[in-house]
């Protein structure tokens, strides 16, 4: 689940707290990275948790509905459809979701408001009242009203950051609100798992697609601290007509770790690394950085494979 592109964004964000802090060790930095990508892991379970939150709380307005009609003595035939919508039912029952969010002490407690809130907004949409009021209903039609939820409803959902905001203080995660888009998108992926005749076993994904990723992620940032100096160096050496002292620090941060890479994992072809790290600049540094950071390493690119010292400037991959 967790990308190499993530993992770079994460390793980017250990290094820039581990020098700024300046009192951090590199254990203790290594740490930090680790927790991330467990908190990481933590968010993606609990946005698919966020099934059973919603029908829940839709099953919740149902019952209030019938014991109002009871006191006032009025007729109320519930459309129970989403309620009863079958992938809910098939995400309730999931072990491996139950499982982790048991074990790891996670809930939506902290976030209830928001629960309500996004149940507000969603039966206020087209897709939402054309789902209830279908003459059929499918398994793919059950589907398909969650992958609307998932891809329309919940993404940059302001009700949705704040409840995340509060729990991550709740249950002292990290970073949840940086990435909840990206991992949406994950949610959703094994949401699409589920068939109409699935049992209660069906996989999540797991935290790493391979075991390699896990350790690209622990030599990034291995690698980054040990040859500091030699890349500050490198770095500085190659800023024309820049000052060096004016140079935004989460650019050196993204220098740093791009030089790293470079340097460090020759099976990486030359022109991912290059094209992550710009992109990556666009997204956390200033508006004019990315064309900055693409100059210095085009420079250092150019000499290196003058010189013969990097294996991937030379193409001997």
């Amino acid at each position: 689940m967790i990308s190499r592109t993530l993992v770079r964004t994460r390793v980017i964000q250990t290094l820039y707290a581990y020098y700024k802090d300046g009192d951090k060790t590199p254990l203790s930095a290594k740490k930090e990275l680790l927790k991330s990508f467990s908190d990481t892991y933590d968010l993606y379970v609990l946005l698919l948790s966020f099934v059973n939150e919603l029908t829940q709380y839709a099953e919740e307005q149902i019952e209030d509905a019938e014991s109002r009609a009871k006191v006032m003595h009025e007729e109320y035939v519930a459309n129970r459809r989403f309620v009863n919508n079958r992938l809910a039912q098939h995400v309730f029952n999931n072990h491996p979701i139950r499982n982790y969010m048991s074990n790891n002490n996670l809930s939506w407690e902290a976030g209830l408001d928001a629960v309500s809130v996004i149940y507000k907004q969603l039966v206020e949409t087209d897709y939402y009242k054309e789902y209830m009021s279908a003459e059929t209903c499918t398994y793919e039609d059950e589907k398909r009203i969650w992958r609307k939820i998932y891809t329309e409803l919940l993404p940059y959902n302001e009700a949705l950051y704040s409840a995340l905001d509060e729990m991550e203080v709740v249950l002292d995660r990290n970073n949840w609100t940086v990435d909840v888009d990206l991992i949406l998108s994950f949610a959703l992926k094994t949401l699409k798992r589920f068939e109409e005749d699935s049992d209660d076993e069906v996989e999540i994904l797991p935290m790493f697609r391979q075991e390699a990723d896990l350790d690209f992620a622990k030599n990034l940032l291995r690698y980054a601290i040990e040859e500091h100096e030699r890349y500050e160096q490198l770095i500085d050496t190659h800023l024309r007509n820049w000052d060096a002292s004016r140079v935004a620090f989460m650019d050196r941060i993204i220098l740093l770790t791009a030089l790293t890479e470079l340097f460090h994992f020759d099976d990486i072809a030359l022109e991912v690394t290059l094209n992550e790290y710009i992109e990556l600049s666009k997204e956390y540094s200033t508006d004019k950085s990315y064309t900055f950071i693409n100059g210095v390493l085009t420079e250092i690119l150019r000499d290196e494979k003058k010189n013969g010292t990097l294996m991937k400037a030379a193409g001997m991959r």
